[in-house]
């Protein structure tokens, strides 16, 4: 859904938050991607990566990152795709993450739910993104759907092959997973399903997480935030979640904005924290 207005959510005061996974290049922002960047910059977030989902159309993705300054992207095949793309080189996604937009690989990871891929595609598919972050040293970002033991299973047996920085996104998994995920030095993200009615497990786990492990983000055009749920998600929303974040955990959303974007740069090394003027 298109908005028609110019209404968004109020910037957190001396704060700035990332959205660090939404996906600008999906038709629902072609009309008014300007504005939807606009109103981000209104609503005070900083950087926003839009995450790719086909390797072989990474350009859409690239063009967008470089036509907005905070704006950055990554490289990957989502697990719905895993079966097209297992023909295409580790060595060549390595060379296509030396632009200095590119800064994350994937997203790509198991979604058992819909299994639009099979099972063994999306694992070889994963494991290759794993070879990609582990050279590059640029952040994984994993899709993990009603896919936990078997997510844990790759995780486990692949650090120890040699480690790599990873975030599991959209975070829906159960307390096994999000544990695992700590040992392992992963971070985990929240969307805006974090505030839903029945999210009362979700909310449990962000609340015990520890506070450098924690990342927010949008998944823009989808999962919109309350009090917009059911419209077009897009990365001013980010907002609603901090503030619905920091009311779990119990701290103001100044802090969350803060330890969120400290965490954001420490897993997004390659991001500069400041924007050449």
């Amino acid at each position: 859904m298109v908005r028609d207005d110019t209404e968004t959510s109020p910037a957190l005061s001396a704060s700035a938050l990332v959205d660090s996974h939404c996906h600008l290049d999906a038709p629902e922002f072609s009309p008014d991607l300007d504005a939807v960047i606009a109103r981000a910059r209104t609503a005070g977030i900083t950087h926003i990566v839009t995450i790719a989902t086909l390797i072989r159309r990474h350009c859409e993705v690239l063009a967008i990152a470089e036509r907005f300054p905070e704006v950055y992207c990554s490289i990957g095949t989502h697990p719905h795709h895993a079966h097209e793309e297992l023909d295409i080189p580790v060595e060549e996604v390595i060379a296509r993450t030396r632009h200095p937009k590119v800064v994350a690989i994937g997203e790509a990871g198991l979604d058992h739910h819909y299994g639009l891929s099979t099972h063994a595609a999306q694992k070889r598919g994963l494991r290759n993104h794993i070879a990609v972050a582990r050279a590059t040293r640029l952040p994984l970002i994993i899709h993990s759907r009603d896919a936990d033991a078997d997510m844990i299973a790759i995780l486990s047996d692949e650090m120890g092959k040699g480690a790599f920085p990873a975030v599991l996104h959209c975070y829906t998994g159960g307390r096994e997973l999000a544990q695992k995920a700590v040992e392992l030095d992963l971070f985990i993200s929240f969307t805006g399903i974090l505030t839903f009615k029945k999210s009362d497990d979700l909310r449990a786990i962000a609340k015990a997480l520890p506070s450098d492990r924690i990342l927010l983000e949008t998944d823009a055009p989808y999962l919109a935030p309350a009090p917009h749920r059911g419209h077009r998600n897009e990365p001013a929303y980010v907002v609603e979640t901090a503030r619905f974040l920091a009311q779990t955990r119990g701290v103001t959303p100044e802090q969350i904005a803060s330890q969120t974007s400290d965490n954001f740069f420490r897993l997004f090394s390659k991001v500069p924290r400041y924007l050449a003027a």
